[in-house]
């Protein structure tokens, strides 16, 4: 049986005042899914802070999942144009290391969690509409993949620093320790392939 997740089909349908609706239902959504919760947040409550009704939630959402998965959707869009963007410049800069690369790409990751840190935390704290604990680890296999051609399919590299970042995320969203997230990366960006630290130690 397919999850309600699976089954969500965001195509919103926009003209100038619905494009408006569509947000409006969105923020308010994200304010009442940030402090309720998932499961104690109810459609009623998304229409009353947005001011809207409920047959113009139902016309640009399928419902309460639909919103959840957009918002992540576009909380994840936002974030991959922010790590694109890093690795843009410090290759701009004149950048060739790809772990240097990689980590300029994880702290504006970071950075992005930081500044939407109550969205990250939402995201994070288990209380999702049922499936999207799959939704969540697609997105880091995909995300395992994009690091994989980084690192030319050092597969043990990328297991290694895409879960520590995983872990890293989790933890800096939970505290907002900016501090953390440095130190973090800064270990990340020692650890180097299996078979150049064997090669060095045996050189």
């Amino acid at each position: 049986m397919s999850s309600e997740v699976e089954n969500v089909a965001a195509q919103p349908r926009t003209s100038e005042r619905g494009a408006a609706t569509r947000s409006s239902l969105l923020a308010a959504a994200r304010e009442v899914f940030v402090s309720n919760g998932f499961a104690e947040a109810g459609v009623t409550d998304v229409v009353a802070r947005a001011d809207a009704s409920v047959g113009s939630l139902y016309h640009h959402f399928s419902g309460k999942a639909d919103l959840y998965l957009t918002l992540f959707e576009e909380f994840q869009a936002r974030q991959t144009q922010r790590t694109k963007q890093a690795a843009r410049m410090a290759r701009a800069a004149g950048e060739s290391d790809p772990m240097r690369v990689f980590i300029s790409a994880a702290r504006a990751y970071l950075d992005g969690c930081l500044e939407e840190r109550e969205l990250a935390d939402l995201f994070l704290r288990g209380d999702g509409p049922p499936g999207f604990d799959v939704v969540m680890r697609d997105r880091l296999r995909k995300w395992a993949q994009l690091n994989a051609a980084l690192f030319e399919d050092e597969g043990a590299l990328v297991v290694v620093v895409t879960g520590a970042l995983a872990a890293a995320v989790s933890e800096v969203v939970r505290t907002g320790d900016r501090g953390l997230a440095e130190e973090v990366l800064a270990i990340i960006g020692q650890i180097r392939p299996a078979t150049s630290a064997t090669a060095s130690s045996s050189g």
